[in-house]
């Protein structure tokens, strides 16, 4: 991963699961860092760790991206430290299970304004310097729900088929200016994911590593990829599901993801 030695990245959601498996193979890299999440103890952790075994330069920057000023937030910290981010990862995101209409509607905005709202600000924050640049790079975590409907995990797949055209599109629209633009997307990985999204039962696959899906992510987006599924039977479920009806997949998916009854 030493395509981006001696530059700065920048990771949202930094703190656990995937963002804190990226951090650690940039870092392996040579790659300085700006880690971010709303886990102030977590973050100087693993920036201490990662600066003493590498070598590194890290700096934390605590923000919540459920809020909308966060992004500002983070930008204006990065700007006042003279750092030009080469490589944004917009990792920060959660998801929910459950029924549409009993969930917490103050919840599913915020996830909205996490998966979607955020990374299309960050985004829009740091490309400017990019292609001035004439050159950078940016990853998205989407994730395999973003290539079907999913029923009780309705918003969450939504925001992350946002996600996913998002990257697709705007990589195609920023390549003549040397800028790279990755969507990632995971299947079901060993995090804390599932926990927060009350779905610990629902997964019926061997769980990938989030190192794993950290590599194939930042392999993807150094091969000029505009989108990256991680493993083999991820990739074969959801590229199959174009050749099913959607309402089939549908209500396929809405019986892996029914909440179990207690």
């Amino acid at each position: 991963m030493n395509h981006w030695q001696g530059k700065w990245a920048l990771i949202t959601g930094a703190s656990a699961g995937i963002g804190t498996a990226l951090a650690r193979e940039l870092a392996a890299g040579g790659t300085n860092l700006v880690l971010t999440a709303r886990r102030r103890d977590r973050l100087a952790g693993l920036a201490g760790e990662l600066s003493t075994k590498h070598g590194i330069r890290t700096l934390v920057c605590v923000a919540d991206l459920a809020q909308p000023t966060g992004p500002a937030e983070i930008f204006a910290f990065t700007e006042s430290k003279n750092i030009s981010v080469d490589l944004l990862v917009n990792n920060a995101g959660f998801g929910a299970n459950g029924e549409f209409r009993k969930a917490q509607v103050e919840r599913l905005l915020e996830m909205v304004q996490v998966n979607v709202s955020a990374v299309v600000h960050l985004t829009h924050l740091y490309l400017p310097g990019m292609i001035a640049r004439g050159g950078g790079d940016i990853l998205i975590l989407a994730s395999t729900a973003a290539f079907q409907p999913v029923p009780y995990i309705t918003t969450y797949a939504a925001t992350k088929s946002f996600d996913l055209q998002f990257a697709e599109g705007l990589a195609e629209e920023v390549r003549e200016h040397g800028v790279r633009v990755c969507a990632l997307c995971p299947g079901s990985t060993e995090s804390e994911f599932l926990q927060v999204a009350g779905q610990r039962h629902h997964t019926r696959r061997p769980q990938e590593t989030a190192e794993k899906v950290a590599r194939v992510g930042l392999r993807g987006l150094a091969a000029g990829k505009s989108s990256v599924i991680s493993g083999f039977t991820n990739w074969l479920g959801a590229e199959g599901v174009r050749f099913a009806p959607r309402q089939m997949v549908a209500r396929v998916a809405g019986g892996m993801f029914r909440p179990k009854e207690k």
